[in-house]
């Protein structure tokens, strides 16, 4: 098989699974309750997911080495984000004074 071939396919049987994977929620609960226990559970998920993906960006460096110290500006930006979040309850706002943050300190840092 060349490569191209084995991109597409790649692509279409990772789509297949994504689409059943959610099909399968949406057929299997159609008619029916979510039980107490995953409906809990997937009240987690949003909260999980952007933890997964801000938290290697924030403290994780190019060559794969954690830094959690008063030079990362990242770290300073994302911290001030949480508590604008924590405080206000607004995400846009708490986006909008972490990104300030991040660009104050990248141009006084340097």
């Amino acid at each position: 098989m060349n490569r191209e071939l084995t991109i597409w396919l790649l692509i279409f049987a990772v789509g297949a699974i994504t689409y059943s994977a959610r099909l399968s929620f949406i057929a299997l609960f159609a008619r029916r309750e979510i039980p107490p226990l995953l409906a809990e559970g997937l009240k987690h998920v949003p909260v999980a997911m952007l933890t997964a993906i801000v938290v290697p960006a924030v403290v994780f460096m190019p060559p794969g080495g954690l830094r959690i110290d008063p030079d990362n500006a990242k770290l300073i930006a994302a911290l001030v984000a949480a508590m604008v979040a924590w405080w206000r309850q607004s995400a846009v706002l708490a986006i909008a004074t972490g990104m300030a943050t991040l660009w104050s300190l990248r141009y006084v840092m340097g």
